[in-house]
């Protein structure tokens, strides 16, 4: 949705006339933000208006200080619970039309910072009760630089993750809510590091990587409980599994006998031998290689140790609802399926060294399982990172401007240029014609390159191909040609 001009005009005149005169630079505020989060915003605004009983202009005055606020408030009168009314009334109106989207970015909309006065200033809380308890549960972020804020805008997420697993959503997209890095009290500017910018569809906070979650996707899993945040996987038999795996930690105290248990636990970590299954999964990593050749499944399982047997691939299948798959079981999140993996190739270490076929001590198994997660945390942030952006450009119904050129598609597969081990080549030879790499960055940066020379390309294409080709060669394999192709939506 795109605000009318008669409304932007309004917008920016009272933020300019009425806003605790922000540009001066003896009011120490933060620049305006209403706007950072504006994907969020446009999202509420639009069910808000489906049923706008108290004629709310629009929600982004909700969002400003009072004096501003109250231009576009309507018949609203408690300017303090402005925010969570237009909330409310988005969650309801999303929630009679059965959009979960709608319901969850209202949540979301209720969670984001207001505007104040200056930096390390909180703003006021409602003193009302939303009509609907999940919104009722939540209330909005305080600047980041003041004591509420650093006490709590934790729990603010947390409090909204629950919300979101409670819809049956996502409860990581809780981090979307969060806000941006403290400000300096001293600083005469109002600087702040905030950004505003109606313009940007995803939202300023975003694109300009000023998002500063004040708690970890860990934090939030573990809040909600469950390893993804699903009654499934708190149901599932390998989800005890992975406590036998903790289990697996009191091995070190436990010594061979509770070591003895974790082998009866150990015959359930037969998946554990499904986990030297899970060897023939690592083959099937080769499979991937051939499966994803055709856009179906990756392995984003990126660790090679092999104390105990290798970590079972981690199958991500694009458009699944469950998207990543561990032994056979499901998850929503890349981050909960990696650390399963690690978890299941640490009990079958830990069984290894306790029955002797391991040398060494169960140790080595708690530093490889370290290791395994560490990995599993680059892994994360990569691939959430360029599945994030290949999803926002489909929501937004289009994808980069190629300009007269095709697909940039890498491929990875055996066969090409007649080699005998899988390389790297574009799909498009038309386009984009090169023999094939053994490094994807070859390959990469000369589609880059093509189609900022050749194709004249947009330069927003041209930028996120140079990062999609950074971003790839970091990984191997699949993986990078994966990474690569999701992050320019192909």
């Amino acid at each position: 949705m795109k605000y009318n001009a008669t409304l932007l005009a309004l917008a920016v005149a009272t933020v300019a006339s009425a806003r605790e005169l922000p540009y001066q630079s003896s009011s120490k505020r933060e620049v305006p933000q209403e706007h950072s989060h504006e994907e969020i915003l446009r999202v509420t605004n639009a069910n808000l208006k489906l049923n706008n009983p108290l004629n709310i202009q629009d929600a982004v005055f909700s969002l400003l200080g009072d004096a501003a606020a109250q231009q576009g408030a309507g018949q609203v009168t408690n300017l303090d619970c402005f925010q969570q009314i237009v909330a409310d009334q988005a969650f309801t109106n999303a929630k009679a039309a059965g959009d979960l989207d709608g319901q969850v970015k209202a949540v979301l909309f209720r969670a984001i910072e207001r505007n104040t006065g200056k930096v390390g200033l909180a703003s006021v809380i409602c003193n009302e009760t939303a009509t609907n308890p999940e919104i009722a549960a939540i209330t909005q972020h305080q600047d980041p630089a003041s004591e509420e804020g650093k006490a709590g805008n934790a729990d603010i997420e947390l409090a909204v993750a629950k919300v979101l697993k409670g819809l049956g959503a996502d409860p990581l997209l809780a981090l979307e809510s969060a806000t941006f890095p403290p400000g300096d009290l001293n600083d005469a500017t109002g600087a702040g590091n905030t950004c505003d910018d109606e313009n940007d569809t995803k939202g300023c906070i975003f694109t300009l990587n000023l998002l500063t979650p004040a708690v970890t996707e860990e934090e939030i899993l573990a809040a909600v409980g469950g390893d993804d945040g699903t009654a499934d996987d708190g149901t599932g038999d390998d989800n005890t599994g992975g406590d036998n795996n903790n289990g697996g930690d009191n091995n070190n105290g436990g010594d061979n006998n509770n070591g003895g248990d974790n082998n009866n636990g150990g015959d359930n970590n037969n998946g554990g031998d499904n986990n030297n299954g899970g060897d023939n999964n690592n083959g099937g990593d080769n499979n991937n290689g051939g499966d994803n050749n055709t856009g179906g499944t990756v392995n984003v399982q990126s660790f090679t140790g092999t104390l105990g047997g290798p970590a079972p691939a981690v199958l991500f299948t694009a458009g699944a609802q469950r998207p990543f798959s561990v032994n056979g079981n499901t998850f929503l999140q890349s981050s909960a399926a990696l650390s399963r993996s690690c978890d299941i190739q640490n009990n079958a270490c830990f069984n290894a060294a306790n029955s002797g076929q391991l040398t060494g001590g169960t140790a080595q198994c708690a530093q490889q399982t370290n290791e395994c997660k560490a990995a599993a945390a680059q892994t994360t942030v990569k691939f959430r990172r360029e599945t994030l952006k290949l999803g926002r450009r489909q929501q937004n119904g289009g994808g980069l401007d190629f300009g007269t050129c095709g697909t940039p598609k890498i491929q990875f597969a055996a066969g090409l240029d007649g080699r005998k081990e899988a390389s790297f080549q574009a799909v498009n030879n038309a386009d984009f014609n090169h023999g094939s790499a053994l490094n994807i960055k070859i390959i990469s940066d000369f589609v880059c390159q093509r189609l900022q020379d050749a194709c004249k390309a947009s330069a927003e294409t041209v930028a996120t191909c140079k990062q999609a080709s950074a971003a790839a060669s970091s990984v191997k394999g699949q993986q990078a040609a994966f990474l690569f192709n999701a992050a320019l939506g192909v």
